[in-house]
């Protein structure tokens, strides 16, 4: 648990904590042990399952002669902190269904009464599937595909509802409705597998009710609940949502509903109290409303409606009709000759149809679905379609926004925005890779070379943690990490599990990236097993020779020189990749026990990366210092991850800028040598190419995307091609934010701000203007408030306005000028000041 500072505090100093249970005050003192915050270590007996107490600090600053005044109170409430504490059984329909078809979805509910006022109520709720809960009539909460996706076998996670608002006394009614989900619905490749974690669609839910009198009452899922079939008659993430307005009884969760033979007691199921966790980060909700742009009917009275950006959400309607009227709302990023192109959906058929009622004006959206989608196509609109008809709903997980950049150049403002367009619509309770095929999946090598951007643009650190969770508990006991978490049937190319480079690599890499930007150690020791677990099992692979030069491997996947059908086919030999990240993830697993105090590994592991990186050399080095695969991914590799000796380096850098160059900055690398080819020529000398590299508009390139249109990263450079038609591989996404890990650079690089110690407490502001941008600015919200920098160029020099915050220091490197020191505060330096004055 942790408690927040007030603002001003720094890192170093000390403070109070006061805690008032109902055994008294409590007093406990120390130092800050985070950025902003105090880890508390409850003196006494820890909290207990439901235990409210009120928190109170105060601090010293350095010198001060007295402490501050106390905080503000806040309260501390615990949920369900033991198993045993849980009374809920997974409850649902009791009726016969064919696990293996489209099977109705169920809603629940349970009548009971209230018999004195409620001083407080708790709603613990979770499911076999996904759901949505009424009380009285009124929804509980905002989130949506709750309780989103968790290796379920062993994490289902509950959310805490104070619901103490939706009851009355006397006579009240609990309700919710039921979809599949990820637990039983169609998911996965080549049209998807059922039933991945169970038949059952169930309801886990658990109401506890302290009147003002202090007694209590708990109203917990079991078998005196009644089941029903709802107006939702068919529903999956990939093929849409059926809604017949028809059957719906607008008082089924209200005391009010009539009772009918339809409703009947439910069938109870089992799950383990001991797997219902509590979440670490936000729920997917929607975030934003996107009306159409355009919308033109069609000569066959369909009409097709165009949002302006691929988002990932759904419609909601308004209409009107007559009864029986049917609505059919198909989606897709792209269209195709005037229509929707569907070909990239492949098996995802992304279509949602409305039941009109005839009773009046309805507005509807699909309840447990999601697309993505720029286009719209509507057929059977009864009557005009008005401006306010139709809306887009944006849903992701409602991470905090932390990072911002723009700068002079308008086209790379639009990729910027691309990235960040990306990242909203693939994370979504896990980090995705697209989210508009049959597929959607938590693939390890994207979010590893995405982490840094993603970790800069959101407060994702909550989110990965849980996922990174799933990853520990998917990891194979010979330490292999799967191509995707969570695990669910495959294609045979990832079946059985095999151990692969850069993917396997997120173990290692994404904890520490997440503890610098972030400078929790809670994290980086939770997840130091499991990166232990993945370096050992590379090391035994490799043996003595510290090469892993066996096994499947993906190497740089979808280098563009790979034909559509083989994106593994790439130019840079892909063992040489997985030897590269073999040495930097010993690196990383070095700096990683150094830092939790595991001195003996962290000798270990240091020796390994350097036994590697001299065997990285041997065999992948020539002695002219190039590369044996002579690819810009493979220079990238070496550069980046500090594989080459000083002379090397020099050599090295000159080829990969030769060969940027002679092919006209066009992008020649994949997911691997893609995050990496900005910072490899930068850093060997070559700021100029990068620029070059950054700014070509000709395919492939970042760019070429946006002169095409793109509101998003592709999968492919050319996932559409000059002429307008579609890339005719099977893998097309037009949402897929692994390529857009090219932002990190424009952070550090372009913008200049540069994390040097975890958590931000030291920020290196380090401007590298090129590729003819004038100005530019960043700014991030770290753990201790907002760092910010804006340059601009001037006749003379740079002229640079920085903001540092509370607790931190920052190093100020201008071009050609001396390092300055800067404490917290707003800055402005002069280049041509900071020079003269050296001189």
């Amino acid at each position: 648990m942790t408690w927040t500072l007030p603002p001003g505090c720094g890192f170093q100093e000390a403070y109070e904590l006061r805690l008032d249970r109902d055994a008294g005050t409590v007093l406990r003192t120390g130092r800050v042990q985070g950025p902003d915050h105090v880890l508390v270590a409850w003196p006494g007996e820890p909290l207990i399952s439901r235990e409210r107490v009120t928190v109170r600090v105060r601090v010293w600053s350095a010198g001060a002669e007295e402490p501050s005044a106390w905080s503000e109170p806040s309260v501390v409430e615990a949920g369900l902190l033991e198993p045993a504490h849980w009374q809920a059984v997974p409850v649902g329909a009791d009726w016969d269904e064919d696990p293996q078809a489209e099977r109705r979805p169920a809603r629940v509910r349970k009548d009971f009464r209230l018999d004195r006022p409620v001083a407080h109520a708790r709603l613990y709720v979770s499911a076999h599937g996904l759901y949505e809960v009424e009380i009285n009539g009124r929804r509980v909460g905002d989130e949506a595909l709750a309780p989103g996706w968790t290796v379920y076998p062993h994490r289902l996670r509950y959310r805490t509802h104070d619901v103490t608002g939706h009851l009355a006394q006397g006579a009240n009614t609990i309700g919710a409705w039921l979809g599949d989900g990820w637990y039983r619905g169609v998911y996965g490749f080549d049209g998807g597998t059922r039933n991945i974690y169970g038949t059952d669609q169930s309801l886990i839910a658990q109401l506890e009710v302290v009147y003002d009198d202090g007694t209590t009452l708990v109203l917990a899922t079991d078998g005196t609940w009644t089941a029903g079939p709802g107006p939702i008659l068919t529903s999956g993430l990939y093929a849409g949502e059926t809604y017949d307005a028809r059957l719906h009884d607008p008082d089924w969760s209200t005391p009010s509903h009539a009772d009918s033979a339809d409703w009947t007691p439910v069938r109870t199921h089992t799950r383990d109290p001991a797997t219902l966790v509590a979440p670490s980060g936000p729920p997917v909700r929607c975030t934003e409303e996107v009306p159409p742009a355009t919308v033109t009917r069609l000569d066959d009275g369909r009409h097709l409606l165009d949002f302006g950006q691929n988002l990932v959400g759904r419609l909601r309607l308004t209409v009107d009709g007559p009864e029986g009227a049917k609505i059919t709302i198909r989606h897709a990023e792209v269209l195709q000759g005037g229509e929707l192109a569907t070909r990239p959906l492949r098996e995802a058929s992304a279509t949602d149809t409305l039941i009109l009622s005839g009773q009046g004006p309805l507005t509807w959206e699909p309840r447990f679905t999601l697309h993505g989608f720029r286009y719209a196509e509507i057929t059977g609109w009864p009557g005009k379609m008005t401006p306010d008809s139709v809306t887009a709903r944006v849903y992701h997980t409602d991470m905090r926004r932390t990072g911002w950049f723009e700068c002079s150049n308008p086209l790379i403002n639009r990729l910027h925005e691309n990235v960040v367009w990306s990242m909203r619509g693939n994370f979504v309770d896990i980090p995705t890779d697209c989210p508009q095929r049959d597929e959607r999946l938590g693939w390890t090598g994207d979010l590893q070379v995405f982490a840094p951007t993603a970790s800069y643009l959101y407060d994702c650190v909550g989110m990965l943690d849980s996922w990174l969770t799933d990853v520990a508990l998917e990891q194979l006991p010979d330490g292999t990490i799967p191509w995707y978490v969570p695990v669910i049937p495959g294609e045979p190319m990832w079946t059985p599990i095999q151990p692969g480079a850069a993917w396997g690599d997120v173990a290692t890499l994404t904890p520490w990236t997440l503890y610098q930007r972030f400078g929790d150690p809670g994290l980086l020791r939770r997840h130091y097993p499991m990166a232990k677990a993945w370096v050992d099992l590379v090391e035994r692979l490799a043996g003595p020779s510290r090469l892993w030069d066996t096994g499947f491997q993906l190497g740089d996947w979808l280098d563009p020189a790979a034909p559509p059908d083989d994106p593994a086919a790439g130019r840079t030999d892909r063992y040489l990749v997985a030897t590269a990240y073999f040495a930097h993830s010993a690196h990383h697993l070095a700096l990683t026990a150094a830092e939790l105090g595991e001195a003996r590994d962290a000798e270990h592991y240091r020796v390994l990366a350097q036994e590697t990186a001299d065997a990285f050399r041997r065999r992948y080095v020539t002695a002219s210092g190039h590369m044996t695969s002579d690819s810009p991914t493979a220079y990238a590799l070496a550069l980046a991850f500090g594989l080459l000796t000083q002379q090397q380096r020099q050599a090295a850098g000159d080829r990969l800028a030769q060969l940027v160059l002679d092919d006209d900055a066009r992008i020649a690398t994949g997911f691997v040598g893609t995050p990496l080819i900005c910072d490899a020529l930068t850093e060997s000398g070559h700021l100029d190419v990068a620029y070059r590299l950054l700014t070509q508009t000709e395919c492939p390139s970042w760019l070429y995307p946006v002169t095409m249109g793109a509101t998003t990263i592709w999968e492919r450079w050319d996932s559409m091609r000059p002429d307008g038609t579609l890339n005719p591989g099977g893998m097309t996404s037009f949402n897929h934010y692994a390529l857009g890990a090219v932002a990190d650079w424009l952070h550090r690089v372009v913008g200049g701000i540069t994390a040097t110690a975890p958590g931000y407490r030291e920020v290196a502001l380090r401007p590298r203007p090129g590729g003819g941008i004038t100005w530019a600015r960043t700014r991030h919200d770290t753990p201790y408030g907002t760092v910010s920098l804006a340059w601009e160029t001037t006749d003379s020099g740079l002229t640079v306005h920085a903001e540092v915050p509370e607790g931190c220091r920052a190093t100020a490197e201008l071009p050609g000028c001396p390092p300055v020191l800067l404490g917290p505060g707003h800055h402005v330096l002069d280049s041509t000041e900071l020079a003269a004055r050296a001189a």
